[in-house]
């Protein structure tokens, strides 16, 4: 159904291009010319866009970039950093690695909380940062119970999450797998000491924390002063949440978020479709090669609703020069009662 204006219509058009090679390095050098290109017709076209790096998804491929142009009522966000050109979309945007743990100063103690479940209530109720919080998240997969643990003030990226070895198929578990493999309801649960045997997953912030505070797999208790190593064993580590407006960028610049409007994707797909339908062609020795294939698309429909997204103010659309259908109106006002005002505006 149309919504959103003209963003979502009934029918689009659609520029669809893609490239077969040899080799890979023909593959990164087509893909080279079709992103420059497409960088050449949005900076023509007169629109403030940027490219981000992107996660691949469904179509798959060993790497991928969007353009998005720049509008505030955009669906996507964006992530870009202060320090240098980088930029990626909230699926694949990455923080720079998080100082080193400090050592343990605090004692594990048990703290009564009887109706704070969440990591905000619990850090309220303990006076202390919710960043000294960490979340559990209980998953279920064909292998089993996985508990992902993200700090207290971040939320789990679920692209990323998927994409740890073990858990492209995870779901949500239920409340009767959290209380058989963790012993307790939802609201208090934790790594430490569950009731059976799980796969602990930390993002790599939490796997840097120190003396901070979990559920503690009782119903009305929480956990203060934990340690990895101590408490707990060492965590299996990986990057799964997030970032957030301020984080430090592996440049070293700040990371900040913007929303943007997807008007084109380039993808470098590799063997992938090519190997499963057995499309293969004959080399300078004439045996048999799986071409290797680039993908590359822009939304022509879909560049126009943007450009009206990012352009326009109160009294409608200001179209970027490149895009108006005209540069300038001549109205004439009863041009049959004077000949010259009707030649003159002709």
């Amino acid at each position: 159904r149309p919504r959103f204006g003209v963003m979502r219509s009934r029918e689009f058009l659609m520029k669809d291009a893609y490239s077969f090679h040899l080799h890979d390095e023909d593959l990164v050098r087509e893909y080279e010319n079709m992103k420059s290109a497409y960088q050449r017709i949005f900076t023509r076209l007169g629109l403030e866009f940027r490219m981000v790096q992107a996660d691949s998804g469904a179509i798959g491929g060993d790497a991928s970039q969007e353009f998005h142009v720049i509008a505030d009522s955009g669906e996507d966000a964006l992530v870009f950093s202060t320090g240098s050109d980088y930029a990626a979309n909230m699926e694949a945007a990455i923080a720079a690695d998080p100082a080193a743990r400090a050592a343990a100063t605090q004692a594990l103690r048990r703290i009564e909380t009887p109706t704070q479940k969440t990591c905000e209530d619990v850090a309220a109720l303990m006076g202390i940062p919710l960043q000294h919080t960490v979340k559990s998240i209980a998953l279920m997969t064909d292998a089993g119970f996985v508990l992902a643990l993200v700090r207290g003030d971040h939320e789990v990226n679920e692209i990323k999450l998927a994409k740890v070895t073990g858990l492209a198929d995870y779901r949500m578990a239920g409340e009767a797998e959290i209380v058989d493999h963790l012993g307790s309801q939802p609201g208090f649960l934790g790594p430490v000491k569950p009731a059976r045997a799980i796969r602990v997953i930390a993002d790599r912030e939490v796997a840097a924390m120190a003396d901070f505070v979990v559920g503690a797999n009782e119903a009305g208790y929480h956990l203060a002063g934990v340690n990895w190593g101590r408490d707990l064993p060492e965590p299996e580590v990986a990057d799964i949440r997030n970032v957030m407006a301020g984080d430090t960028a592996v440049d070293g610049g700040e990371l900040r978020i913007a929303r943007g409007i997807e008007v084109g994707h380039v993808f470098q797909l590799g063997r992938q479709y090519a190997g499963a339908l057995g499309a293969t062609v004959l080399d300078e020795n004439g045996k048999a090669a799986v071409m290797t294939m680039g993908c590359y698309g822009i939304g022509i429909s879909r560049i126009v609703a943007a450009a009206i997204e990012q352009n326009h103010d109160d009294a409608g659309i200001l179209w970027p020069q490149a895009m108006a259908p005209w540069d300038v109106v001549v109205c004439v006002i009863n041009p049959k009662q004077d000949a010259s005002v009707a030649a003159a505006s002709e």
